[in-house]
C-alpha cells in the first residue's frame, strides 16, 4: 500500500507493474489473509497501526479479486482502468504533431510489439498492455534466474525506454491537470 501510493505518484508504469505483482502475491498466498499476514506483512518495518492499514488494503484487494473473478489470472478493474488511461494517453500522443519524439520512439518499439503479439498467438491486446506484459515477464524470468537471450534484452531495453517516456508524459499531464484544478 505504501509503495503503491508512492509509485502511483512517481511513475504510473512502475505502479501498474507493482500492482500486477501484488495480485500474483495474493494468488500465491491462496487469497488467504492469514497467510499474507504471516508471510508478507512481517516484512514491513512499520508501526502496528500502519501494518493493520496495510492488512486492510490486502483484504480489499482480495475482495475485489474475488468479486471480479480474477483469483486465478487477470487483473482487477482498478488496474484495468490505469491501463485504459495509459492507452488513451498513448493514442493522444501519437496523434499530437508536437510529440515527434514520442512518435519516433513508438515506431522504433513497434517491431518488438508486433513480434511479441505474434509469439502470444496473435491475441489482440492493446499495445501498451503488450509492452507491460513483456516487462513483467522479464521481471519474472529474472526472479527465476532464467537465462535471457541478448535479443530479448534488446527488446526489453527498447520497450522500457518507450514505457518510461509514456510514464513521464502521464506525470506531466497529471501535474498539469492538478495545477489547473488548483487555480
Amino acid at each position: 500500500m505504501i509503495v503503491a501510493h508512492q509509485k502511483r505518484k512517481e511513475n504510473i508504469v512502475e505502479y501498474l507493474l507493482y500492482m500486477w505483482q501484488i495480485e500474483d502475491l495474493i494468488r500465491a498466498s491462496h487469497m488467504d489473509i492469514d497467510e499474507i499476514r504471516r508471510t508478507l506483512l512481517q516484512s514491513y518495518d512499520q508501526p502496528e497501526a500502519v501494518k493493520e492499514e496495510i492488512l486492510r488494503w490486502y483484504e480489499e484487494l482480495i475482495a475485489m479479486m474475488r468479486s471480479e473473478g480474477v483469483t486465478e489470472k487477470g487483473h482487477i478493474q482498478l488496474n484495468k482502468n490505469v491501463l485504459i488511461m495509459l492507452t488513451d494517453l498513448h493514442c493522444r500522443l501519437l496523434k499530437d504533431p508536437k510529440e515527434m519524439v514520442y512518435g519516433a520512439l513508438y515506431y522504433k518499439t513497434l517491431p518488438y510489439i508486433i513480434e511479441l503479439r505474434s509469439k502470444s498467438g496473435g491475441t489482440e491486446i492493446p499495445e501498451i498492455e503488450t509492452c507491460l506484459t513483456a516487462i513483467y515477464g522479464y521481471f519474472v524470468l529474472r526472479m527465476q534466474k532464467k537465462e535471457i537471450k541478448p535479443e530479448t534484452m534488446e527488446a526489453i531495453r527498447q520497450i522500457n525506454m518507450f514505457l518510461s517516456l509514456l510514464a513521464e508524459k502521464y506525470k506531466e499531464e497529471t501535474e498539469l491537470s492538478n495545477t489547473c484544478s488548483m487555480e
